[in-house]
């Protein structure tokens, strides 16, 4: 004789909560990623324990880590002109990337929410378009220079 579970689904299934870990813990690792920007200014001249950016410093080039934090940092305080200068790519993914992370949470509760129609050339365009981003903001003639971050240490 074996025990039922009192969380359905058979005698092995785990509890239905146990499924939010990962929705759960996606949202951790982003409100300490938020937690880092907001304690640690990327648009100011104090060096932090990381320096100005990590990902120049370790390569001379400017990264998503860059303009990544500074569009965070910019976006958080409401100035969506300066956030979209320093990650366009980056803020378009912000509600996309949201609503993926809604739906996949309500899933997880049994909920449904649909799915975005976004057409498959549409995401190789948007994967292409942020590829040619992170090439031009390296280039270093106009009218590229432009896209310079020019607040990097």
């Amino acid at each position: 004789m074996s025990s039922v579970s009192p969380y359905g689904g058979g005698p092995s299934a785990p509890p239905r909560w146990w499924g939010l870990a990962g929705p759960f813990g996606a949202a951790a690792l982003f409100a300490a990623a938020v937690a880092w920007v907001l304690t640690h200014n990327p648009t100011d001249a104090i060096p932090d324990i990381s320096g100005g950016c990590l990902w120049t410093a370790m390569t001379g080039t400017q990264g998503p880590t860059c303009g990544g934090t500074r569009m965070m940092w910019h976006l958080l305080h409401g100035n969506l002109p300066e956030a979209a200068r320093h990650h366009l790519p980056a803020l378009i993914a912000v509600p996309v990337v949201g609503y993926a992370w809604a739906r996949w949470t309500a899933s997880t509760m049994g909920r449904w929410l649909p799915a975005l129609p976004l057409p498959r050339w549409l995401l190789i365009a948007y994967a292409a378009s942020w590829a040619v981003f992170a090439i031009a903001r390296n280039l270093p003639w106009p009218p590229f220079t432009g896209l310079h971050l020019t607040d990097i240490q």
